[in-house]
């Protein structure tokens, strides 16, 4: 995002590095031979400075959907309705009109429900909430300590895969991979007498590549959630989407793309980069230590482990059994259960509680206002996200109120069906079209509340389920991050990087990360393909493949 670079630029022109687009082109090796290339990223890095911020774009949306809602509606544009007869919200006479807001009473409702858009919009109680039991094993330093012993303790032939793995399973602490891994992998690349930007690279990959895999649910699966089951309401008022429904196939997600991106690292990246000389660096590296947990934070890391499995077995208890308390009251059964719709709670507390039992052991955390004081910072780093929330929500409430995305979603099912394209293979180029957006529009919270609204009931219209939607869209949101110059923390990345070889730009960047995403969106489409079409596997638990109204 152009405002996440300008906050980096003054800390990367102290190394001497420009983010202009005229640098964007400068690559390590001949300027001829991969002109074309550079033009195409210094273009990418134009447009995609031409948008405004996501908050300004979310404003100039909704103003933008009052105003074509008042044309169509002057001019009684409508769609047939293709929900059956006596479905909820069928329009009597089967037709669906675009419902102007240009008028007395699209105002009233505007000015009378903008609390309410905003309070009511589901994801984002879920990610708060999520986020105070993430941000006590942050602070706390459990996150930080086991990611070093994860990494640290590997073996020098499984340290490639390691460290993406790391970097998957570190988007559960938001922040904490760019901050804490990339920069760590870099020097163990480089003690080991290998490139230290092939350890950058391979971390890099894992944290922004492989941003929606991970074994444990994290704050990004209720925000996805919160707006695919938003959107999926104007087609099935009652559909319901929890933040678990991507959880299996993000599992195995996990060790496909550790084992890409290592495999990528290993055969590509690395060779090309060659051996080391550290006369490249821009500053006297010397001996690259790195602090391996104490025995103190190992002995805190047990507790804290123990901690956790007590936490499973309680919960275990209330689920397992088949008269568990928290299994569905009428049914018994899981899906649709008190468990998973209460999984946002589940996520706070395995979070909280083995993060305090963490910091009480290791001397970080002693007493409720330690507990607290994480929780605030993290509430404090929490602002411009409600911000962007309050004018997405707009956004997202005016498009079902005027019936923009139902119109828009039954004419496009209607050209993909005219096209032939009603099968599991629109999804390759769907996962394709949120890649390409994803270039310029880098977070995923912005994507999908703009693209959710008309795309998962487009989709749905032609048979397919929110679940499973969402789970390509997150494909597609993920492997272009690593060549994006909008995603926020690029800028970052390029100042570590710039520690190990002097006058690098952005163009050299992105070159070197261009492999991941290109395998990514290969390897990972068809493994979605496989997962879900050949095996017919569900995304998650009680996840459906197909919907059918």
């Amino acid at each position: 995002m152009p405002a996440a670079l300008s906050v980096y630029r003054a800390h990367l022109n102290d190394r001497g590095i420009r983010l202009a687009s005229k640098d964007a082109t400068r690559q390590s090796g001949s300027t001829e031979k991969n002109g074309w290339f550079n033009r195409f990223l210094a273009t990418v890095e134009w447009l995609g400075n031409l948008l405004p911020h996501p908050i300004t774009l979310f404003a100039m949306l909704a103003i933008f959907i009052v105003l074509l809602s008042g044309l169509l509606g002057y001019f009684d544009y409508g769609v047939l309705d293709p929900r059956p007869l006596g479905a909820a919200g069928r329009d009597p006479d089967g037709v669906i009109e675009v419902i102007s807001l240009m008028n007395a009473e699209g105002l009233q409702r505007i000015v009378t429900q903008l609390v309410t858009n905003f309070t009511g919009f589901a994801p984002l109680g879920t990610v708060l909430v999520a986020l105070l039991g993430v941000s006590v094993a942050e602070h706390s330093g459990l996150l930080s300590t086991a990611m070093r012993a994860l990494v640290m303790n590997a073996s020098k032939r499984a340290v490639t895969v390691t460290i993406v793995f790391a970097g998957i399973i570190s988007n559960t602490a938001s922040e904490l991979g760019y901050v804490v891994l990339i920069p760590l992998a870099a020097m163990i690349f480089h003690s080991l007498g290998r490139h230290p930007l092939a350890g950058l690279a391979a971390a890099f990959a894992g944290v922004s590549g492989g941003y929606s895999a991970n074994l444990l649910l994290g704050t990004v699966d209720p925000l996805l959630s919160g707006i695919t089951e938003a959107a999926s309401h104007m087609l099935d008022p009652d559909y319901v989407v929890g933040p678990e429904v991507n959880w299996y196939f993000m599992v195995i997600s996990t060790f496909a793309v550790a084992f890409m991106g290592a495999f990528v690292t290993e055969k590509i990246v690395e060779p090309r980069l060659g051996k080391y000389d550290p006369s490249e660096a821009s500053i006297e590296l010397g001996e690259q230590k790195m602090e391996a947990p104490t025995d103190q934070e190992r002995k805190a890391m047990r507790w804290a482990g123990l901690s956790f499995v007590l936490v499973c077995a309680v919960l275990a208890l209330t689920i397992v059994p088949e008269n568990g308390i928290l299994r569905h009251p009428e049914t018994g059964e899981v899906a649709g259960s008190p468990f998973l719709k209460g999984i946002v709670a589940f996520i706070f507390i395995t979070f909280a509680i083995p993060g305090f039992v963490y910091g009480r052991v290791a001397g970080t955390m002693r007493n409720d206002r330690d507990i607290i004081d994480a929780m605030a910072k993290s509430m404090g780093s929490m602002g411009l996200y409600i911000t962007l929330v309050f004018f997405a929500a707009q956004f997202v409430a005016f498009f079902k109120w005027t019936n923009l995305g139902t119109v828009l979603a039954v004419k496009g099912a209607t050209l993909l069906q005219t096209l032939g394209l009603d099968g599991p293979e629109v999804f390759i180029l769907f996962i394709i079209m949120c890649g390409i957006v994803n270039l310029s529009l880098g977070s995923a919270s912005a994507q999908w509340a703009v693209t959710a609204p008309i795309f998962v009931p487009m989709l749905m219209l032609i048979g397919f389920a929110p679940e499973v939607i969402q789970a390509a869209y997150r494909i597609g949101d993920s492997v272009t991050n690593v060549i994006s110059p909008m995603m926020s923390y690029f800028g970052l990345i390029l100042a570590i990087a710039a520690r190990y070889k002097k006058d690098l730009g952005m163009g050299t960047l992105i070159a070197t990360m261009l492999p991941y995403s290109m395998v990514f969106i290969v390897g990972w489409t068809i493994l979605f393909y496989t997962w879900v079409f050949l095996f017919g596997m569900p995304v998650g638990p009680g996840a459906a493949t197909y919907y059918n109204p």
